[in-house]
């Protein structure tokens, strides 16, 4: 179930103990009842040195304020910053962030002040929660010993609302027949919408595609009154 998001913000600003998380609880949640037309939101994405998070770490950040009417491009905020975990080959040809560019960056510690700023007060959209939830929590806890709790509209999961395959039928559980199944990806996923290509795996880039995806799938699927509750987790 949906926690009580304003309630649980209540909750974990009066536990917070760094000033900057507990800033960050205190300018609060919006309500569940919210109409999606009144929504502050901010997408964002973050590039790691794997999928691991107890073993990899952030390397990138990419921040894009946005609401019902438009994308703030002009207010994003990009952040490369430099792990602690090993920076593997693999990981560089995705993401193209090199080992130079991570011996020049400051840790994520030194960018937390800002980044919970750009959060604060809003709803944030990811393209698969488990990735940006995940790994900002252990990234806190490993430099506060606390982590973090936030709300998301996730645009994979959008999508995999009207992808989800029925249970087969009887005549297709007979003949052993299967759908074919529906890639919900980020690239993917804008595809079905027409929206254009651009380079995958840039923190920044993927966050602008999250918050266009976003807008496509409202505009085709629900209505300015669609309240919260039916978009976050």
């Amino acid at each position: 179930p949906v926690p009580d998001w304003p309630a649980r913000f209540a909750e974990l600003a009066a536990a917070a103990r760094d000033p900057r998380l507990r800033a960050f609880y205190a300018a609060g949640a919006v309500a569940g009842d919210t109409p999606r037309k009144d929504v502050p939101m901010v997408a964002i994405d973050v590039e790691t040195t794997g999928l691991d998070p107890a073993r990899d770490e952030i390397v990138s950040i990419g921040v894009v304020p946005m609401d019902a009417a438009c994308i703030r491009s002009s207010a994003s905020r990009y952040w490369v910053v430099r792990p602690r975990a090993e920076l593997h080959p693999e990981s560089v040809t995705i993401h193209a962030i090199t080992h130079a560019q991570i011996e020049a960056a400051p840790d994520f510690g030194a960018i937390l002040g800002e980044l919970l700023a750009a959060l604060a007060g809003r709803v944030v959209v990811v393209h698969c929660r488990e990735i940006e939830r995940r790994f900002l929590d252990v990234a806190l806890k490993a430099r506060l010993g606390e982590g973090i709790e936030f709300p998301v509209i996730d645009t994979m999961e959008l999508e995999a609302r009207m992808h989800r395959a029925p249970p087969p039928g009887f005549f297709a559980r007979l003949f052993g027949k299967k759908p074919a199944p529906v890639s919900i990806r980020l690239a993917d996923s804008r595809e079905r919408y027409k929206l254009p290509r651009y380079r995958a795996h840039h923190a920044l880039t993927d966050a602008l595609a999250t918050a266009e995806l976003l807008q496509a799938q409202v505009a085709h699927r629900f209505t300015p009154e669609t309240p919260l509750r039916e978009l976050w987790r």
